[in-house]
């Protein structure tokens, strides 16, 4: 590890300040969060179902339960008619005794007592088999994921009301807008929240002085501390010389583009990470270092990248690691924007990737894996 100013001539580099950050870090303790609020979460280990589900055949239209062995035959030239009336069954409800079909109201007529049915069926036709839905010993939702509105369905299936997730605490503090957050304290918050943190006191705001940085450091506590804004080599960026005040600072400039003048560091035991105020250089130490951060609390499964062909070369600088903006293109990933990153390509891109300080770049053509900038 190199300890270093960002106008200095050595730099810390990407791998070297990640290790600072996670040496030792352990997952968040769960907590349990109700359906509503889970969404975003990361999931721990449910209980697996004892039994599946459903437990028992049931409908999925609303109509007229019948054993489909009764109706061969039928049709509207030569109805069946049932010995006794047929059970009328809706969405979820159970298949009565010795049913095994649904048929819709058309297909059945009733004149005064008597009923009868217009058309065959086959077993299973409008009935949901018991166990289809979720396999006893598997539990509603996967660990290690994310939460998506599409998993909540097996959850509310199995009448689950809450769910055990990891959700660490993020202190955001921004430097670059006493009078309000700035807009790269807003990106990180919500890229935050899509990663599975809470910010329960949202974006706080503070002086620039080093005084300022610092009560704002002692004001309280989470499992994270991002400071965005004020780690330039500006007259009034101070942020990396409070980090130092406060006995909290590793590295002040770190080896990528964009963000050379991130700083990081350990406040009482939790990773701290000051953020250039850039739009860009905020998204970039998020992406390469504080989502690491987060994905370690919440004890998430890797992320899953694409790998595609380069539709054309990405050209890299030796001793930096550079973000690089790719859209995907037919089959293949086109490079948008490397090291620098104006924000239209952003807005463009699908997905980024992270080029070692060891490289010189991929080949037209050279397969890449990338992560999914939007709901990785």
């Amino acid at each position: 590890m190199m300890f270093a100013r960002p106008n200095g001539f050595a730099l810390t580099g990407v791998e070297a300040a990640l290790a600072l950050l996670l040496d030792g870090l352990e997952p968040v303790v769960p907590v349990e969060v109700p359906l509503i609020e889970v969404a975003g979460c990361v999931a721990v280990g449910q209980p697996p179902l004892a039994q599946a589900l459903p437990t028992a055949d049931e409908a999925v239209i609303d109509g007229w339960a019948f054993a489909a062995a009764d109706l061969v035959g039928a049709s509207a030239y030569s109805p069946f008619v049932p010995v006794s009336p047929p059970s009328w069954v809706e969405v979820g409800q159970p298949m009565p005794v010795g049913c095994d079909c649904v048929l819709e109201p058309g297909l059945v007529e009733e004149i005064g007592p008597l009923v009868q049915v217009l058309a065959e069926a086959v077993p299973g036709q409008g009935v949901r088999r018991a166990g289809t839905d979720l396999p006893a010993g598997h539990p509603p939702v996967a660990a290690g994921r994310p939460v998506s509105p599409a998993d909540l369905l097996p959850a509310r299936r199995a009448g689950v009301s809450r769910l055990q997730v990891r959700r660490p605490s993020l202190r955001i503090i921004d430097i670059a807008a006493s009078d309000g957050a700035s807009s790269a304290s807003e990106t990180v918050a919500e890229l935050a929240r899509a990663a599975g943190a809470s910010i329960p006191a949202g974006i706080e705001t503070t002086g620039r002085a080093v005084a300022d940085i610092v009560a704002a450091l002692d004001a309280g506590s989470a499992d994270l501390v991002v400071l965005v804004g004020g780690t330039g080599a500006g007259r009034s960026d101070e942020v990396a010389a409070a980090l130092a005040a406060h006995g909290a600072l590793g590295a002040h400039g770190i080896a990528m583009a964009p963000g050379r003048t991130t700083a990081i560091g350990r406040l009482r035991g939790v990773p701290a990470i000051a953020l250039p105020g850039a739009p860009d250089q905020a998204l970039a130490g998020f992406l390469v270092l504080v989502l690491p951060v987060i994905d370690r609390l919440t004890a998430r499964c890797p992320r899953q990248a694409e790998t595609l062909p380069l539709a054309r070369k990405i050209a890299s600088s030796i001793g930096v690691t550079e973000l690089v903006l790719l859209r995907r293109g037919d089959r293949s990933w086109m490079p948008l924007a490397a090291g620098t990153l104006p924000l239209q390509c952003i807005a463009a891109a699908d997905a980024w990737l992270a080029v070692g300080a060891d490289s010189e770049g991929f080949a037209a053509g050279a397969e890449v894996s990338a992560f999914a900038l939007r709901n990785g």
